[in-house]
């Protein structure tokens, strides 16, 4: 029996985790359904006691609202998926398909996730193009990103004006209920200290969503450490004249990390989210949770280029909101939060799957400042409220 069929006999579905959107997860739990309608969520002992006649399903895995993409970028969705090292990856898969970027590539991957039923999507936004074509749509929620990267100090007014006069202008087209406009300084590595320092200031002025992609890989803390490794040396000359110190308005030091370095340049102050933050200090996520910071994971892509593993309960730990996304189909496979979960799963055995379940789905909003839906009494049911998680 579907919950289309126009009965009004009860059904109990019992399943292994419930997440309403209020309070914590519960597992396992239950939702009663009434024709279309959601009669009631809880205990399904209780249930069972207030709905004796109830037909009972035990469809296993979820139930909980559509989980949230919080960290994606949708124009490499043309992209083939191919698991490397970090190193390797840039510029056999990233650099070598850079033709197969764009808005085609960006509607695939926001059919997508509408086909998927993802309730938001943090999007990181490369092409001016691309931001046009997605702000069109009426399908899509959450946050636009529009990226920017350049890490030479002395074009760092060019490049801030540019760029505010851009996000301006498609701020202007904004649609009560459609994405709104945010700003992505790449990295704290490939933006200069001037450019992330006027970009960050000029978002917080003006409560725009930032992002920004920190502590991915071993060798971003080693080029802060000693202003070389391999991600400095594996540069192209010519688009990263200057030296290291030179980006960053500061000579590396031992002690000095990715996320220690926002926070004393004042970066942190506007609450940016921090996208990957897998190879963090136990100082690190202090400063982050004193600032107030949230965080988004992105299980397969940080294990498919051998990052490393975010230290989820240190984090969770601190109080550090976090969400989930699944970075490009490039490194992540596919645009589905819920194959990160079930993964995260496999990842992190000992920790409480409700932790998961909550991260894809309030954590997320949280992140992109979206409303939050509810699995209550009287609100619709929905099928895809159900999802697999078995991966």
């Amino acid at each position: 029996m579907s919950a289309s069929s126009g009965s009004h006999t009860p059904r109990l579905l019992v399943c292994d985790v419930l997440y309403t959107g209020m309070g914590g997860a519960q597992s396992p739990g239950g939702v009663v359904v009434v024709g279309d309608t959601v009669a009631a969520t809880g205990d399904p002992a209780a249930l069972r006691a207030a709905y004796p006649h109830a037909l009972e399903e035990q469809v296993g895995g979820v139930i909980a609202p559509p989980p949230v993409n919080a960290h994606t970028h949708l124009d490499m969705s043309a992209y083939d998926f191919r698991a490397l090292p970090y190193f390797e990856w840039i510029p056999e898969v990233v650099i070598a398909g850079r033709d197969r970027r764009g808005v085609a590539a960006a509607g695939v991957g926001a059919d997508t996730l509408a086909r998927l039923g993802t309730a938001a999507v943090g999007d990181i936004v490369w092409s001016p193009e691309v931001m046009d074509a997605l702000l069109a749509r009426e399908d899509l929620r959450g946050v636009l990103y529009f990226e920017v990267l350049s890490p030479m100090p002395e074009r760092a007014d060019e490049v801030f004006q540019a760029a505010r006069s851009r996000i301006e202008a498609w701020r202007a087209r904004e649609r009560p209920g459609g994405p709104r406009v945010g700003v992505s300084p790449h990295t704290p590595y490939t933006v200069s200290h001037r450019l992330m320092r006027l970009l960050t200031e000029y978002a917080a002025g003006e409560g725009l969503p930032l992002q920004i992609h920190v502590a991915e890989h071993p060798s971003e803390v080693e080029a802060f450490r000693t202003g070389g490794g391999p991600l400095w040396e594996r540069r192209h000359p010519s688009l990263y004249p200057a030296t290291f110190a030179e980006i960053i308005g500061r000579a590396p030091e031992p002690d000095l990390t990715p996320v220690r370095y926002l926070d004393d340049l004042g970066v942190l102050a506007a609450r940016p989210t921090l996208i990957h933050m897998v190879n963090v200090t136990p100082d690190d996520i202090a400063r982050v949770a004193r600032a107030g910071c949230p965080v988004v994971t992105c299980p397969r892509s940080n294990h498919h280029l051998a990052c490393g593993t975010f230290p989820w309960t240190d984090f969770a730990a601190a109080g550090v909101e976090i969400a989930l996304g699944t970075d490009s189909v490039a490194s992540g496979e596919t645009l589905d939060v819920r194959d990160d979960v079930a993964f995260a799963r496999t990842l992190y055995p000992h920790l409480d799957p409700r932790l998961l379940v909550r991260a894809a789905v309030k954590g997320g909003h949280r992140v992109l400042g979206t409303p939050m839906p509810f699995l209550r009494r009287g609100e619709p049911w929905r099928e895809h409220y159900r999802w697999d998680f078995s991966g």
